[in-house]
């Protein structure tokens, strides 16, 4: 009989294995292999308009646990939801295309309205506008030593040139000179070089002398001076135009300046991350011990190489430029860090050292989950390139929204963009966009996962399972249960999206609040931080369940309630001991990389701005190590999530067996602080069944 019912309950199938009536065959025959899966037609409907439950009366009773017997679309509405949001980001993005200028940040404009580098169109009102400046790809500000600032608008005038001097300039002699010899006219359009030294005004249209020695800014094509005084008042005023640009400047330039470096540095990362994921891969008692080792040396020996640097470089007389004096600065706050983090790390090492036995033994009932799908280990990587893709689409509407306004004549001619009233609301849209799309593209990862180790689980036949299961699982995903992955996601937005508030409001503040509020809002920042981790860990199990028993998301979560409240602690003293090591593997990723890079950096000591670079590089390492080694953790807490479900619905009898293997079960009865399983159930060896039994629904 088929009785439909409402959302928010699972399919369930009433009686006892093989006695429940089956659907999907022709004359209604019952295989007897056990249920079969409803028919493809009565699927969809349900997809549709709800849910159909199968019983032998009809009557309605307790969900059960029914592992990968039966699929639905879950939490549908969520999934419009998100697409007329998408909608939206699609509309800010055609307009932004059309309304915006990204030009004008790129290359650089002057201040009549011309983009340099490009043909331009005329404006009204502006009678130097509409310039052809195709061989002017530079952008020369007159006064760059006394740069200013005033209603978010810079002082002085910029001017469209086709090349930056590179000498200083003492007189308009000198420039008159450097115009005729290098075609780059330094002065306003309208006066001619052969007036630079007639024209009474020619002190107003021309440079503030002395000119100083610039070079073209390698990213957005400024002139910046080279003088140690006008650098640091020009890159200071400029990135207060942008937001804190000069951190901006001096982090690129230094990178620009040691970009060999970096890269290599990149790929150094990139190679350790791979050999860590081999290491747990293959991971053996032996491997295991010179693994730590190497850890245990590599944070004493960059926490040492930190304070000798720290140590040399004070006692260096040659350092006199500021940005030399942050570096010290900086080698002295990564120092501290590093001792700190060096100790608390080796004291977690000495007292888990007699777990390193148990730790094997769980990577290695992991890996016999990973060997049947050995593409998991590659998913971080597409994972990683998606989320690449959408941030440069997502950072290219930004630039083209924030240039989006209408040009406005002023005095002298001149011309200035005004941002309309409207554009302040896409842009906080398009960055709940950001925040919900990338939680959105890291949830279907947890969510794969989670269904490939599912369907290992739960399938007695392990020959039978599919030859893709990558490919199989995101299919289930694709089709079934995206919205329960965009309300999941939703979820870590909405708890992100206060503290980018409070990190706006605590920027806008800074200085002028209180110690008492300085206090409240860390406090703010932490709390919701704690919130953020917790209900990622928590989807994550969410993930799961909904990839067992196909319920929507409020429903797979009450039921991932009942399983953490009713073992959580077993569950997190299993996994802490996999976590530990697997942070260990980052943090050995990390030494390294940091390690190479102050030998690289140290040794080419004419890069004035390299702490900063390596900082970056730091975090990249950690980001590519996270990527990759993040696949074991999402294996290792969807598999004792299958086990206490597992545990929970059978009891090792040959009426209800369990899905776990021998292995799984020994390292369980290995763990001294897993007895109160032991002891409230009466464990058996599960079978093996390996003789073409299919998965039967759980009783």
């Amino acid at each position: 009989q088929v009785a439909r019912r409402g959302e928010g309950s699972a399919p369930r199938w009433a009686g006892s294995r093989g006695e429940g009536p089956c659907l999907g065959t022709a004359a209604g025959r019952c295989s007897e292999r056990g249920p079969a899966l409803p028919a493809p037609s009565l699927l969809g409907m349900a997809c549709c308009w709800g849910e159909y439950q199968v019983s032998v009366d009809g009557i309605s009773g307790q969900r059960e646990w029914r592992p990968v017997i039966y699929r639905k679309c879950t939490d549908v509405l969520w999934l419009i939801l998100f697409f007329l949001f998408w909608a939206g980001l699609m509309f800010i993005t055609g307009y932004a295309v059309t309304a915006g200028a990204a030009e004008r940040l790129v290359f650089g404009y002057d201040s009549y309205g011309n983009i340099c580098g490009r043909k331009n169109t005329h404006i009204e009102g502006a009678p130097l506008s509409g310039q052809d400046m195709t061989n002017k790809k530079h952008v020369f500000f007159l006064n760059s030593c006394s740069l200013e600032i005033k209603d978010l608008k810079i002082n002085s005038i910029a001017l469209c040139v086709s090349s930056c001097p590179q000498e200083q300039l003492n007189s308009l002699e000198d420039i008159q000179l450097f115009a005729k010899n290098n075609g780059s006219c330094l002065c306003v359009y309208n006066l001619n070089i052969s007036s630079y030294t007639l024209n009474p005004k020619a002190a107003e249209l021309c440079p503030t002398l002395p000119v100083p020695p610039s070079k073209s800014f390698p990213l957005f094509n400024r002139c910046v001076p080279q003088n140690p005084e006008c650098y640091s008042q020009f890159a200071s005023i400029l990135i207060n135009v942008v937001n804190e640009v000069d951190v901006f400047h001096r982090i690129l330039s230094g990178i620009m300046a040691g970009r060999d470096t970096v890269i290599g540095l990149s790929v150094l990362a990139l190679a350790f991350s791979l050999i860590m994921v081999l290491t747990f891969r293959f991971i053996t008692t032996l491997l295991l011990h010179i693994f730590i080792t190497l850890v245990v040396f590599g944070l004493l020996f960059v926490s040492g190489v930190l304070w000798w640097l720290y140590y040399d470089y004070t006692n260096d007389p040659s350092i006199e430029l500021e940005t030399e004096k942050e570096n010290v600065k900086f080698l002295l706050g990564f120092a501290i860090i590093s001792t700190v983090i060096t100790m608390v790390l080796l004291s977690l090492i000495f007292v888990l050292r007699k777990k390193i036995q148990l730790t094997v033994q769980l990577f290695w009932v992991a890996n016999k989950i990973i060997s049947r799908a050995p593409s998991l280990l590659f998913q971080p990587l597409w994972t990683f390139l998606i989320l690449i893709f959408f941030w440069v689409f997502w950072v290219a509407v930004l630039i083209s929204l924030g240039t989006a306004g209408s040009a406005q004549v002023i005095s002298g001619g001149q011309v200035e963009y005004k941002i309309l009233s409207g554009i302040r609301y896409m842009w906080w849209y398009h960055l709940v966009g950001l925040i919900w799309t990338s939680e959105f593209i890291l949830a279907c990862q947890q969510m794969t996962i989670a269904g490939a180790v599912v369907t290992c689980y739960f399938n007695r036949n392990k020959s039978s399972l599919p030859q893709h299961l990558i490919l199989s699982s995101v299919s289930v995903l694709f089709c079934y249960h995206q919205g329960t992955v965009v309300k999941g996601s939703f979820l870590i937005t909405i708890v992100r999206i206060p503290r980018i508030i409070l990190m706006y409001l605590y920027d806008a503040l800074k200085e002028k609040e209180s110690a008492c509020a300085r206090c409240m809002f860390k406090c703010c920042f932490c709390c919701f931080w704690c919130l953020e981790r917790c209900l990622r860990y928590f989807n994550q199990h969410v993930y799961t369940a909904t990839a067992i028993n196909a319920t929507n998301f409020c429903t797979s979560a009450k039921d991932t309630l009942f399983i953490l409240a009713k073992n959580s602690a077993n569950i997190a003293f299993i996994d802490c001991f996999g976590d530990f090591i697997i942070f260990l593997g980052k943090v050995f990723v990390v030494c390294f990389t940091v390690f190479g890079g102050l030998m690289a950096f140290n040794y080419h000591r004419e890069f004035h701005v390299w702490v900063v670079p390596l900082l970056l590089v730091a975090l990249f390492a950690c980001l590519v190590a996270h990527s990759f080694l993040s696949v074991f953790e999402v294996v290792m807490d969807a598999l004792f999530f299958c086990f206490a479900i597992d545990l929970e619905t059978n009891d090792g009898s040959p009426e209800k067996p369990y899905f776990m293997d021998q292995e799984l079960l020994s390292f369980v009865n290995h763990s001294n602080k897993l007895t109160e399983w032991g002891e409230n159930r009466k464990q058996k060896t599960p079978r093996n069944n390996e003789d073409g039994t299919e998965l039967q629904p759980m009783t």
